[in-house]
This record gives structure tokens, C-alpha cells and sequence, in this order.
């Protein structure tokens, strides 16, 4: 039995939730901390944290520290989210904190903290499996922005950020001193600017029949039923329309009473509860459903995984590669070219494990690049490398760090261009040196594997490689001309052999 503790840093609250974990019960919730502290309003008005709101801050995270210590906790997360990351002066925050209280707390990206959201919606099982086989929307909704991820037959197709957050719009409001009986058509105005823009792009013909909605506001009342509904924590959109009824005939004292809220929550609610409804009218959407899971339970859930603790039923990797070809799709890239590299990439890395010394993590990081490759033609076929590198760079893949895009990045960025040295890449960047290696590593086999695949016209029915003392043998199993291969190839294979100190060889085994 493990004890752990998942704390986050909210826009809008503070919250700890303590979890024991076992390999024959698996996860368990045995308290849940919350403390309102409303950093984000602070961030998004000055772009910085208040004196008073970090020493508040601090003073909870002290009492967090010893409640985790009367659990006796033998670990713990704790991860800021856009109130944190979008301020001006976010290390100092960090080095005051764990000066103060001891507590490290770490940034989570924007599309690893909804990586973590959609983690805690799939620990549900069987009612998430269930949901996604239809055309489904995953809605969350967090303080600086909202995260829409569409789901198409299991598969995740795309995903999008937009800087619609609760507290945002709350900000917006109050800057135009509006009353409230205009506060819902100034919303929505807001709100269906960026919704008619991300309907154009995304949505098309798409059909969407349920949506998932991840909030700190809505989702407590359907849980609880206080929104009509047969089964707690579903809701169809009438039942949902009558909510907004009521929330809009009744004042603040009265809805507060009625649902057994704070008063000083009804405003945040209500701008939560017409973001979903522009959603549920603009995907005309026929249930939602609120799991009433939080961002601690993702980071529970990241730790058991980890530890081997759980054993998840969802491929969550093969929901980040399917973004990254729909990307690949959006940039109009070829789905067979970018399949075939991927191939031939994830071939050559298998092989050359105890030669490179990277991990699973790396290996998806190849496969996107691998992926991703040429997206910069889009814009320009002369500066390829550069312009797949800003497009890369500009959007976001749901999953992976900052880190881990700027690594996907330079990859496809160097597999065009010649490559840039430490001294030169490192100290532009500011990279550590653990990430400029793993660049150069994954540029390497993507360089050779577009080598392999020069004229775009996937001439290897078969592909095998072979690791024999300073060679990697490539046997390619075909019965066209590779003139074109093999001449561009030593190019190519220059640098994989200034990286590795292994000489790439084509074998050809042609077939009749």
C-alpha cells in the first residue's frame, strides 16, 4: 500500500486530493482538500501574482504539508497550471514557494495539463470507452482557456486550445462594467467568435453526439443532480436548457441557495454554463456528460502508471501519434509517405537501442517527427526546414511537453538542413544538453530514412535492419530501381555515422 498526494495549483482554487494505491485495489481517494485562492484574476488582469495571493498561497500549501504528513505520504505531485505559467515572474513564484513551505512545484504546458485531464476522463473505463465510440467532444474548462478534443470512432482527431477561460471572461466583463442582464449576450458574442473559427476548421461534416465537459463549476451540480437527469452525472440538452433557465430568471442569492453553492460562485458558474451551451448548440450535441473527475486525479493516475500500479486499458500514445497525423492531414501532408518513414524510423531505432540509449518516450517523439516531417511545404518548399519547424512549434500536440515539441521540432527542422552544433543550437535555445543529444539522435535515423524513401514512391515491400559491430545493415526487399536511394544516400549517412559511430549499408534482395 503506497500513499500519495496530488496537488494542484489552480487559476481559481488550491486542491489536494490524497490516494492510496495498491496493486490489488488499485486507486483510491481517501481525502479531498480544497482551498479558494483566485490567483488567476491577478494574472490575467497585471500578468502578475499578488504579494498577498502568493503569501496566502504559501500559508495553504503549509497546512497541505502537514495534512500530508499526518497521512503520512510517501509521495507527491504538484503542478501550477495557466495562473503560474502565464505570469511574468513564474521562477520567482516557484523558488518563494519552496522556500516557504518546502513544497516543489512544477509548470505543467498547456497540452500536458489536458493530457492529464483526458487521463483522469479515461479512468472512468467502461462509460468512457462507451461514450467515444460515437462522435464525442471532450470540453474543458479551466480558468485562462478551454481545451476542445474531438473524438471519432475511439480515435482522438483533433485538439484545440482557445483562451475562453472562466476567470478571462469574468476579467472581460468586468473591464466593460457590464450589467447583468447583458452579461449572457456579451458572452456569447466572445464565446461564438472563436467557436464559428474552430467549426470552419475542425468541425465540417464532423457529426458530434455527446460531449464530455471537464470544469470546476458545472460539472459538481450535474453530479449531483441538480440538473435534471436520469443518471447522475448525464444530462440531455433539454434538461440542460431548463438549468440555464433557471440560472438566468433567478438572482445570485436564490441560485446559490437552490444548488448550495457560495454565492460568490454563481457568476463563475454561469459563464461556465454558456460556454457549454454555445458548445451543446453549436455541435448540436444530445447528451453531456461530467465524469466529475479534476486534474489531481490525472496526476494520481500519471503516478500509478509509473509505479506499474495500474495498467491502463486505453493506448493514450497512440491518441498523441493519431493527433499528429491529422496535423500532418491539416498541412496536407501524404498519410503513406508519412506511414512509410514512420516505419522505417521505429526499424532502425529498435535496432540501435544499445547503441543510442534512448527510451519509449523517444521513440513517439521520432515517430511524430517521422510524421510530421515536410509540414513546412504548406508554406514554403524552399525554406522546408525552417517552416516546419515554426508550424511544429505553433501547434500544439496534446501530451507532449515544451520540451518534448521543441525536440519534435529541430528534428523535423535538421532532417532539411544542415545541422547546428552545441555552441551554436544550444546556447540560441537555451537547451540542455540531455535534449541537444536526443535532437541529434532522432535527426540522425529520420535523415537515413528519408534517404531510404527519396523518391516518395515507397519502393521496399520489405524492410529489415541488422546491427553487426560498426555497420547497420539495411536489406531492402524490392523489385524496382533504387539508383535514386543509393545515391543520395552516403549524404545522408554521414551524419548518422558522425552521431553513432555505425556505417549504414543497403543490402538490396530484390524480388522478381
Amino acid at each position: 500500500m503506497k500513499t500519495f498526494a496530488a496537488i494542484d495549483v489552480g487559476s481559481y482554487e488550491l486542491s489536494m486530493k490524497i490516494f492510496e494505491f495498491s496493486v490489488k485495489t488499485g486507486m483510491k481517494e481517501i481525502d479531498h482538500i480544497r482551498q479558494r485562492i483566485d490567483l488567476g484574476n491577478d494574472t490575467f488582469t497585471t500578468g502578475k501574482i499578488s504579494y498577498e495571493k502568493v503569501d496566502e498561497l504559501c500559508h495553504v500549501l503549509r497546512e497541505y504539508s502537514q495534512i500530508m504528513k499526518g497521512y503520512r505520504v510517501e509521495g507527491y505531485k504538484a503542478y501550477g497550471t495557466s495562473a503560474i505559467r502565464e505570469t511574468e515572474n513564474t521562477l520567482i513564484i516557484l523558488d518563494q514557494i519552496r522556500q516557504r513551505t518546502g513544497i516543489v512545484v512544477e509548470v505543467l504546458s498547456n497540452s500536458e495539463q489536458r493530457f492529464l485531464d483526458y487521463k483522469s476522463i479515461a479512468l472512468k473505463g467502461e462509460d468512457f470507452g462507451k461514450i467515444i465510440e460515437k462522435g464525442t467532444a471532450i470540453v474543458d474548462i479551466g480558468g485562462g482557456s478551454i481545451q476542445i478534443s474531438l473524438f471519432d470512432k475511439d480515435t482522438l482527431v483533433a485538439t484545440q486550445n482557445l483562451r475562453l477561460g472562466v476567470l478571462r471572461l469574468q476579467e472581460y466583463l468586468d473591464m466593460m462594467n457590464a450589467k447583468p442582464s447583458k452579461s449572457e449576450v456579451l458572452l456569447e458574442e466572445m464565446i461564438q467568435s472563436q467557436l464559428s473559427v474552430f467549426k470552419k476548421m475542425y468541425l465540417k461534416d464532423r457529426v458530434i453526439e455527446n460531449i464530455i465537459v471537464v470544469d470546476d463549476y458545472v460539472s459538481a451540480l450535474v453530479r449531483r443532480q441538480l440538473v435534471s437527469s436520469q443518471n447522475p452525472g448525464y444530462v440531455d440538452s433539454a434538461s440542460y436548457q431548463m438549468f440555464m433557465d433557471y440560472l438566468r430568471s433567478h438572482t445570485r442569492q436564490e441560485a446559490a441557495v437552490h444548488f448550495g453553492v457560495a454565492e460568490e460562485s454563481i457568476p463563475l458558474i454561469f459563464i461556465s454554463a454558456t460556454m457549454l451551451k454555445c458548445m451543446v448548440r453549436l455541435m448540436d450535441a444530445k447528451l453531456i456528460w461530467a465524469p466529475g473527475v479534476t486534474l489531481c486525479d490525472g496526476i494520481a493516475y500519471e503516478y500509478a502508471e509509473k509505479n506499474k500500479i495500474l495498467v491502463s486499458k486505453h493506448d493514450f500514445e497512440q491518441d498523441i501519434v493519431a493527433c499528429a497525423r491529422n496535423i500532418s492531414k491539416r498541412f496536407m501532408g501524404s498519410r503513406r509517405r508519412g506511414e512509410t518513414l514512420e516505419h522505417i524510423c521505429v526499424t532502425i531505432f529498435d535496432s540501435m537501442r544499445r547503441i543510442h540509449g534512448l527510451g519509449k518516450r523517444e521513440r513517439l517523439l521520432l515517430r511524430i517527427a517521422a510524421l510530421l516531417h515536410d509540414c513546412g511545404k504548406y508554406i514554403s518548399m524552399v525554406n522546408l526546414g525552417e517552416c516546419s519547424y515554426q508550424i511544429v512549434m505553433a501547434t500544439e500536440i496534446i501530451g507532449l511537453s515544451h520540451r518534448e515539441r521543441g525536440i519534435v521540432a529541430n528534428v523535423v527542422k535538421y532532417n532539411h538542413q544542415e545541422f547546428d552544433y552545441y555552441e551554436t543550437l544550444g546556447m540560441a535555445a537555451a537547451m540542455d544538453q540531455e535534449s541537444y543529444l536526443t535532437i541529434a539522435k532522432l535527426t540522425a535515423i529520420l535523415r537515413v530514412a528519408n534517404a531510404l524513401d527519396r523518391s516518395h514512391k515507397q519502393k521496399f515491400r520489405d524492410f529489415k535492419t541488422t546491427l553487426k559491430e560498426d555497420q547497420l545493415i539495411l536489406t531492402v526487399n524490392t523489385a524496382e530501381d533504387i539508383t535514386l536511394e543509393r545515391g543520395l544516400f552516403a549524404a545522408k549517412a554521414g551524419f548518422f555515422e558522425e552521431v553513432f559511430s555505425v556505417h549504414p549499408v543497403i543490402k538490396l534482395k530484390k524480388v522478381v
